[in-house]
């Protein structure tokens, strides 16, 4: 598959990378083309991996990864362009994280909407699947490095992208039973205000030491 992973950042390379591990051709996208980062990582990263512009990345691909800060994921897609958004699917792994104030960062939104939903609302055209926002990047793209079974969450309104969303998680390595449909993009309001307590418990953890969510039941 021709994927576009846009951002630069430690979880756009991390899905990137995984990605192309697998044998998709993967476009890393950013602001402009040419991005040293973004040439550099193309460059260790083999023949099926490419740097290019929001825009190019997303005119090439028949997927989309928003791996941006939810406070420039809007601005981001703007300078893809819509001509290349209509109709794709968009993996949104965004958290609406504002860290002006400090750390640990507040939402910029939460309870009645979302960072997906607004990507929804303004690109109606787009598949969005809000999905592996609720982990730490080595965790999205290697679940099994944590013990036990444990849960990855996924939303969106259309079933058939997230048919092919479950399909990338699964090939990531995580198990079908802990791929949990959450139902409507709604759903995305609660995955990104996990992040809060998920900072809070990251604060609380030995450094590098990774966790995750096992819903456990009767």
């Amino acid at each position: 598959m021709k994927i576009a992973v846009l951002g630069t950042g430690m979880v756009g390379h991390a899905l990137a990378g995984k990605l192309v591990s697998l044998g998709h051709e993967v476009i890393m996208g950013s602001r402009e083309s040419g991005n040293p980062k973004g040439e550099e990582w193309a460059r260790q990263a083999g023949p099926r991996a490419r740097a290019g512009s929001f825009a190019q990345a997303c005119a090439e691909s028949e997927l989309i990864v928003n791996a941006t800060p939810g406070t420039v994921s809007l601005a981001v897609l703007a300078e893809a362009g819509e001509a290349t958004l209509n109709g794709k699917i968009i993996l949104d792994v965004a958290n609406a994280l504002d860290g002006s104030s400090g750390f640990p960062p507040s939402l910029t939104v939460c309870n009645t909407d979302s960072i997906a939903e607004t990507i929804q609302r303004t690109y109606p055209e787009l598949r969005v699947v809000k999905s592996l926002n609720t982990v730490s990047a080595p965790v999205m793209v290697d679940p099994g490095r944590l013990p036990g079974p444990h849960d990855m969450f996924m939303a969106g309104n259309d079933a058939d992208a997230k048919s092919t969303v479950s399909g990338l998680l699964q090939e990531f390595g995580w198990a079908p039973e802990h791929i949990r449909d959450l139902g409507g993009l709604d759903a995305a309001r609660g995955m990104e205000m996990w992040l809060p307590l998920w900072l809070r418990i990251f604060m609380q953890q030995p450094k590098g030491k990774m966790f995750n969510i096992a819903i456990v039941s009767e």
